[in-house]
């Protein structure tokens, strides 16, 4: 049975879970030739996106609903979310390993990421929007905590249309592994003082997006 531990060693390798579909009882492990990642420090924040994060009309949390951002991320046609990542996840997050970003328009939840971190390294799993950019502004604000805490490697695992638009990009396995081992062996904060996303939004966690 997939239990945290397993997941935890098989992301220090360089290998994560994906199940064929939301009923399916078994996971198989992935390892791309090339994988997805954001070079920290590297986010792409359009003009639109920035206008939106400094409207005020949005506030950030991180870890406030976790298990209603990996439901959500899982509510859809197709997905690789089943039950026993889910339960998994929810062990990762009370042991301090899985993190989530909440985006909200007064108390609507509109968008959100999750996602796991070991040592220095941050392996994004998955993201949902319910408006306009509420995916993207979760992202930018999970960025910009990562490099505000020290992260070394922000994995993507694939590289989407969507996540090459805001800076993410593919390197080979080789250099993937190599950047992995070197980031889990090093200390980062997922909680820290507080950051800025480059658009001037605060991002401590509870605290409402606003222009500084």
């Amino acid at each position: 049975m997939l239990s945290a531990d397993i997941l935890l060693a098989g992301y220090a390798q360089g290998i994560f879970p994906m199940a064929e579909g939301r009923r399916s009882d078994e996971v198989f492990w992935v390892s791309p030739e090339r994988r997805g990642i954001f070079p920290l420090g590297g986010f792409h924040i359009s003009h639109s996106l920035r206008r939106r994060l400094k409207s005020g009309r949005h506030s950030a949390t991180a870890d406030s609903a976790f298990a209603e951002v990996v439901a959500a991320c899982a509510d859809r046609p197709e997905t690789w979310i089943n039950d026993d990542l889910t339960r998994v996840y929810d062990d990762l997050h009370r042991m301090g390993h899985a993190h989530s970003i909440e985006i909200r328009t007064g108390e609507t939840l509109i968008g959100g990421v999750f996602g796991i971190a070991i040592g220095a390294a941050f392996f994004g799993e998955s993201m949902f929007s319910r408006a306009t950019d509420g995916s993207k502004m979760a992202l930018a604000v999970l960025h910009a905590r990562l490099v505000a805490g020290g992260f070394r490697l922000f994995d993507t695992q694939f590289l989407t249309p969507h996540l090459a638009s805001l800076g993410a990009v593919e390197i080979p396995r080789g250099d993937y592994l190599l950047r992995l081992a070197d980031a889990i062996r090093r200390p980062a904060a997922f909680y820290s003082a507080g950051a800025s996303s480059g658009a001037g939004v605060r991002v401590n966690a509870g605290v409402a997006l606003s222009g500084s």
